[in-house]
């Protein structure tokens, strides 16, 4: 006598696999990220690094105005990003998202430095203190000829180099 089989119901998962409602789910969170794929500037949609076809897909998705075959391509991307990694793009697409509130905050932030820097004596040393990869001394003689600079009535070179040498020391500080 044979052991008995274990039946499967009819259209049910088999063990340990997700169940339909849940891979559909995953399939419209998937087409519901390749709407943003197809929203992005061609700069940042070329920093993905996504493979040719799912790009070539998102370029061919922003020229269909019909309805339906919209839909479809969207289907199909969907489809093609079932074979990449989704959180990677999710993280850049967020970090997209909240990066101009970040880059104004960082913008003011070089503005308020570069006003202590110039008018108060020992703001080189709390620029220094705050961000110790700075080389004190480079900014220091900076400042000094930003200053001689505007009491000369010059146009602001280094004034503008100063500002940059703090945004971009302010820039390489990690975001908190």
């Amino acid at each position: 006598m044979l052991p008995a089989e274990k039946t499967q119901e009819p259209g049910s998962a088999p063990a340990g696999s997700p169940s339909k409602s849940s891979r559909k789910r995953a399939m419209h969170d998937l087409q519901e990220l390749g709407e943003a794929l197809i929203v992005l500037d061609p700069a940042r949609l070329a920093a993905l690094a996504l493979p040719e076809r799912l790009t070539d897909a998102i370029v061919l998705a922003r020229t269909i105005t019909q309805h339906e075959g919209r839909r479809r391509q969207l289907q199909y991307i969907g489809r093609l990003m079932r074979d990449i990694d989704p959180a990677p793009l999710r993280a850049a697409l967020a970090e997209w998202e909240r990066g101009p509130g970040i880059d104004r905050a960082r913008f003011a932030a070089a503005e308020r430095w570069r006003d202590r820097v110039m008018l108060e004596p020992e703001g080189v040393a709390a620029f220094a203190a705050a961000h110790p990869d700075t080389d004190q001394a480079a900014l220091a003689t900076l400042v000094a000829d930003a200053r001689a600079e505007r009491t000369r009535g010059s146009p602001p070179h280094k004034y503008r180099a100063l500002f940059r040498l703090l945004k971009k020391r302010i820039d390489a500080t990690p975001v908190q």
